[in-house]
């Protein structure tokens, strides 16, 4: 069975196996806090055998109401914010044409577009702009329904939607993703008949995507949701005890021991542009997880050899308080050589002849071999393809170590105390009912 693999021989120089090996008790006891729920915010760890516990049934649930949309819209909008956006979006683009969305839509094959994830102004205008003339659809993802940046999409892409097609039809087209009995958009799904899939309590949204929350906008697009899910329970079988055979055991604990050592920030680093979204959710995964009391490594991507050319310089020569996670894609899906030119003005005929992704590696290669010469640890996590079954054991790979990290670490994992503090300032500055004293307050302190 092909499966990713984690290679920790480039941290060797940095931080000793005997380092590492010092946190396999504590990554023992924190993978046991995984598994059997007796650590801080067990009552969020429904994501652990979700993969092996996702019935045959919700599946084609998620499949019958993603073929409903893709027959009757060209363009699909699916509303959330961090892990009820950032999931799905590294998987489609993962698997995507680089240039899908340039190329003209082909029915029963809609464009799924993301709202909710930001407030900006112009962008929602433009969105709504580009949908006048569309058949379009909406997959709205909130456990509460009043999540500010998802709420204000919902609210104009809703009118929107009934304006053109009328209540009824834009009841069809309307998929809600929530609260299995609270909430306001619980509520509203209800009253409305929307078409409804449950965010469970005990998944965070950063650990959401292999729910339908992530699974439908993906079937949406037309992918294999079904081996994304094997490819996910074949990994929570792989990270089941506590030993270097456990892929998300071995990272956990080879980054803690590099933290320990200094290394305060992580880079994701990737030589795939498709794999830009996926450093996007790694980041919020790892970032909301072990970002507490004041401890947690830095998480930051860079896309390579793109980033080579900006963030290269400070990589190689910049404070050595850093290491990278390299992800490499060994097979591409398509073949391109290089041509062979008589006049050879650009020099490059040393390498015609060769594949465009055997150039790629060399540059991944003497990147990583430049990098640890300049003191800058390196983990590698072979990939053998994108396709739905390694993303599926890559995601679930990472989701296991970082649970795995967060109790080394000595943190909570599963909440996220601190996003609710810009919560509680912008409602107070906006005049929210029931913040009149934050108000007050607020309003003081900016005289």
């Amino acid at each position: 069975m092909k499966t990713i693999n984690v290679d920790i021989k480039d941290v060797l120089s940095t931080v000793s196996r005997d380092d590492i090996n010092r946190l396999e008790g504590e990554g023992a006891e924190a993978l046991d806090k995984v598994l059997n729920g007796t650590g801080a915010g067990s009552d969020f760890l429904g994501w652990v055998n979700l993969p092996t516990e996702t019935t045959e049934a919700l599946l084609d649930d998620i499949i019958a109401c993603a073929d409903q949309l893709r027959a009757t819209c060209d363009t699909v909008v699916a509303i959330g914010i961090g892990g009820s956006y950032l999931g799905a979006k590294a998987v489609i683009e993962a698997l995507s044409d680089s240039f899908a969305a340039y190329r003209p839509g082909v029915q029963g094959e809609p464009k799924v577009l993301f709202a909710g994830q930001n407030i900006g102004e112009d962008y929602l205008y433009e969105l709504q702009d580009y949908l006048k003339d569309k058949r379009f659809g909406i997959i709205v993802i909130s456990k509460s329904g009043t999540t500010t940046e998802p709420a204000i999409a919902f609210r104009l892409l809703k009118e929107q939607l009934e304006s053109q097609l009328g209540i009824e039809e834009a009841r069809k087209r309307i998929v809600a993703i929530t609260d299995a009995q609270r909430g306001a958009l619980r509520s509203l799904a209800t009253e409305e008949g929307y078409k409804t899939f449950v965010i469970a309590d005990n998944v965070g949204g950063r650990f959401s995507v292999l729910t339908p929350v992530g699974l439908l906008p993906i079937a949406v697009v037309g992918y294999d949701i079904r081996a994304l899910i094997d490819g996910a329970a074949e990994m929570e079988k792989a990270t089941s005890e506590a030993n270097d055979q456990n892929p998300s055991f071995l990272y956990a604990c080879t980054r803690n021991a590099l933290y320990n050592a200094g290394k305060k920030t992580e880079i994701l680093v990737n030589y795939n542009p498709k794999l830009h979204y996926f450093g996007e959710w790694w980041k919020q995964l790892y970032g909301e997880s072990e970002g507490k009391d004041h401890k947690g490594i830095f998480p930051a991507a860079v896309d390579n050899s793109t980033d080579l050319h900006s963030m290269g310089q400070w990589i190689q020569d910049g404070e050595r308080t850093i290491f990278e996670t390299v992800v490499s894609v060994e097979e591409q899906k398509y073949d391109k050589l290089i041509p062979s030119d008589e006049a050879n003005l650009d020099g490059l005929n040393y390498i015609a002849g060769k594949h465009i992704d055997e150039v790629n590696k060399m540059a991944e290669l003497g990147t990583r071999i430049a990098h640890v010469d300049g003191g800058v640890p390196n983990i590698l996590i072979t990939l053998p393809a994108l396709r739905e079954k390694y993303l599926g054991q890559l995601i679930y790979f990472f989701e296991k170590a970082c649970g795995i990290s967060g109790y080394i670490l000595g943190v909570n994992p599963f909440n996220q105390p601190g996003v609710e503090d810009y919560k509680r300032n912008m409602f107070a500055l906006l005049a929210k009912p029931g913040y009149e004293k934050e108000t007050e307050a607020i309003q003081a302190r900016l005289k």
